[in-house]
């Protein structure tokens, strides 16, 4: 849930590395590694030992310190590391072996003056850290959203204040308005998920959350944008574990910056391509299809018009487990046909 959004790649559709869209670019241009068991490309020649000091301290096993983009887990239970480990060892087609070279980042002066004065490596933990506590939903919330998920870290004021030792400490704590990127490389700003009730989610149902966290809708029906993705693949309990816990957080009063530009495309350019910005489907797709995921190859799997809408209607049917919302009831019947005509021009437009 947490290293596939950033290192699965569309094209290649194994965890081979890609750029990261969603990095501000005050950081630089900045690329995920291939880790998948390639023996020199990716980390098949990685000891188990290597690939944990790593998660836990940020250093890679040549002693260079990967900078605040990678996610590091220095609150993660031991079990959960061992997890990671034997997922990136297993037969599962994510990690298959892909000779594709990781890109070298081209980190921003920014980031290497906050690597050296903020952003330093993590101490390795010096006793056992054991497993979460399950029977206590508040307590387990915590652990999914600030030891495992990581969700502190986007929804607080910003990166480069982030307390990654004591989460809680973070200004802003779940606040929101930390400015990312979508696919189009356009701004948004996260949200507050704090209980405050106009600002945040404190009017929100449980049931609201999860439709929210694993669906991708907010209540008013509106889609939640790149770079946050669907949980599709958290239990219901677990979803509710973090709800539980963001309940309990101090709420903030703050409301997010509009997104910086909201396309709007003129009725000359077809409702096709109206419907796919109205929907914000570049906010995953990039405005050329080639972004999150990779829509060039779509008619191949479904080749005609029927077929792909019934798949944009409910894409878990056809892919179990795929991060993409179910959009049965939200996109208007009628506007289905002209949005399948404009994703084959993008199809023509990009194919290799």
């Amino acid at each position: 849930m947490l290293c596939v959004s950033c290192h699965l790649d569309a094209t290649t559709r194994v965890l081979s590395g890609k750029r990261m869209l969603d990095v501000p670019p005050e950081f630089g241009v900045i690329y995920s590694a291939n880790i998948t068991k390639h023996p020199a490309q990716g980390i098949a020649s990685w000891t188990d030992g290597e690939i944990a000091y790593l998660l836990r301290t940020g250093i890679r096993r040549d002693g260079r310190y990967v900078p605040p983009y990678m996610v590091k887990l220095p609150h993660a239970s031991d079990e959960d590391i061992l997890s990671i480990i034997a997922f990136l060892r297993s037969d599962d087609p994510l990690v298959a072996p892909h000779a594709a070279p990781t890109h070298v980042p081209e980190v921003s002066f920014l980031t290497k003056v906050l690597a050296r004065v903020a952003f330093k490596p993590f101490p390795y933990p010096t006793a056992p850290i054991g497993a979460a506590e399950t029977k206590d939903p508040v307590a387990f919330g915590r652990y999914l959203a600030d030891g495992l998920l990581d969700c502190y870290s986007c929804h607080s004021a910003d990166f480069k204040t982030n307390n990654y030792f004591e989460p809680a400490k973070s200004p802003g704590y779940y606040g929101g308005g930390n400015m990312l990127l979508d696919a189009s490389a356009q701004q948004i700003y996260s949200a507050n998920i704090t209980p405050d009730v106009e600002t945040g989610i404190g009017s929100w149902t449980e049931a609201q959350f999860l439709r929210a966290l694993k669906g991708g809708f907010r209540p008013n029906g509106t889609p939640i944008l790149y770079p946050m993705l669907g949980y599709v693949d958290m239990s219901d309990e677990e979803a509710k574990a973090i709800f539980a816990y963001l309940r309990t957080v101090p709420a903030i009063h703050k409301t997010r910056p509009a997104r910086q530009v909201v396309v709007v495309v003129p009725a000359s350019e077809g409702q096709g391509k109206q419907v796919y910005y109205e929907y914000s489907c570049n906010s995953c797709h990039g405005d050329t299809g080639i972004g999150l995921h990779d829509l060039r190859h779509a008619w191949k799997k479904y080749p005609t018009d029927a077929a792909l809408i019934e798949y944009i209607k409910d894409p878990s049917a056809k892919v179990p487990g795929i991060k993409m919302p179910t959009w049965d009831g939200v996109i208007a019947e009628d506007e289905y046909a002209p949005l399948v005509a404009y994703v084959k021009t993008l199809q023509v437009r990009t194919e290799p």
